[in-house]
C-alpha cells in the first residue's frame, strides 16, 4: 500500500497563519491527498481554503469544538478518505521545510514506526525549541542539543506535524473532545503508550509554531517547573485536565511534581488566590466534575 497522506488541520481565527500553514503543505516534495480544514472561528476562512485549491476540505463547525473537537473531527475526515497516513496541524504551525513529510515518513518506515513526529521550533528562531525536552535530567530549549540525537523515543509534543497511521485511531481513539484544549495530547500519548504502539520524535526535521516558553515556571532550578498558561482560560482547562489525567493514567510522578511545584509557585508569587483556584481546577478534574461546553464553566 502506497504511503498516502491526507492532512488533518484545525483553525480558530487566524486567516494569516492559515494562508502560510496551506502554502507550506502544497510545497511538499511528498504529495497529499487531500487537505481537511475545521474552521470553528467567529470570522470563517473559507475564502483562505478556496484559494489554495481544490485539495483543501473545507469544514465550517459553528460549534467551538475546541483544539480536541477539531482535530478529532479534521482526523475524521481524514481517514475516510482512505489515506494509510494522517498528518495533523494546528493552524499556527507550518512545516519547515518542503522535505518535511517525507523525512518523516522515511523515518516511519526504516524504523517500523505507527506514529512519528517533528521538532517543534520558534518562529523566527529556529535553533531554539518552543517546547523543551529533558535530557540527562535537565530541559533544554536548544535545537543542537536534540537535534544530534536523530530519534527519540517514546516521547513527542502532540498535536503540531504527528503524523499518525490511520488504523492507530482505531486502536487508540480519537482526542478526546471532554478536555476541550490542554491535555489532549499528554491524553493521546499515555494512550499510545498503553497500547504500546511505536512512536517518537525525528529531529532531523521541523515544524515552526509559537513558543511555549513563557508558560515554564522553574521552582527548583530546572530540576522542578510547573506550567502556568497566561489566561484563567487556558489555566482552567490546563489545571484541571492535568488532575483528570493523572487518575486516569496513573500518574503518581505528576502528582508529587504538581503537589510539590504548585505550592512553591504561588507562595513565591504570593498568590494564595492563584493556588486556591489552581487547587479547585485540578481536584475537579481528579474528581471528574467540571466537564462540559465552556459556557458550563463560567467562559
Amino acid at each position: 500500500m502506497q504511503d498516502t497522506v491526507a492532512v488533518a488541520a484545525v483553525t480558530f481565527d487566524r486567516p494569516d497563519d492559515v494562508r502560510i500553514l496551506l502554502a507550506a503543505l502544497a510545497a511538499q516534495s511528498h504529495p497529499l491527498q487531500s487537505v481537511t480544514l475545521v474552521d470553528s472561528g467567529t470570522t470563517p476562512v473559507r475564502d483562505v481554503a478556496h484559494a489554495a485549491g481544490s485539495g483543501v476540505n473545507y469544514v465550517r463547525s459553528l460549534a467551538n469544538l475546541g483544539g480536541a473537537g477539531g482535530f478529532s473531527l479534521a482526523i475524521l475526515s481524514a481517514i475516510a478518505s482512505g489515506a494509510r497516513w494522517v498528518w495533523i496541524m494546528d493552524d499556527d504551525a507550518h512545516p519547515e521545510d518542503p522535505n518535511t513529510l517525507a523525512a518523516l515518513l522515511r523515518a516511519a518506515n526504516e524504523r517500523s514506526l505507527d506514529v512519528v513526529v517533528p521538532l517543534i521550533v520558534a518562529p523566527g528562531q529556529p535553533r531554539k525549541l518552543s517546547f523543551p525536552f529533558r535530557l540527562h535530567g535537565h530541559l533544554t530549549h536548544e535545537r543542537d542539543e536534540v537535534e544530534p540525537l536523530g530519534f527519540i523515543p517514546d516521547v513527542a509534543q502532540f498535536f503540531n506535524g504527528a503524523l499518525v497511521r490511520s488504523d492507530v485511531f482505531f486502536r487508540v481513539g480519537l482526542p478526546d473532545l471532554r478536555l476541550f484544549i490542554r491535555g489532549d495530547e499528554t491524553d493521546f500519548m499515555m494512550r499510545l503508550r498503553a497500547a504500546k504502539i511505536p512512536f517518537g520524535t525525528v529531529t532531523s526535521v521541523a515544524l515552526s509554531h509559537p513558543p511555549g516558553w513563557a508558560e515554564v515556571q522553574h521552582v527548583l532550578g530546572d530540576r522542578l517547573h510547573v506550567l502556568v498558561p497566561e489566561t484563567d482560560f487556558k489555566r482552567f482547562y490546563y489545571y484541571r485536565n492535568r488532575g483528570h489525567l493523572m487518575r486516569k493514567h496513573r500518574r503518581l510522578r505528576s502528582l508529587l511534581a504538581d503537589a510539590v511545584g504548585y505550592p512553591l509557585y504561588f507562595a513565591r508569587t504570593r498568590d494564595p488566590k492563584g493556588l486556591l483556584r489552581w487547587a479547585a481546577a485540578y481536584t475537579a478534574g481528579v474528581r471528574g466534575t467540571k466537564f462540559g461546553p465552556p459556557r458550563d464553566q463560567g467562559f
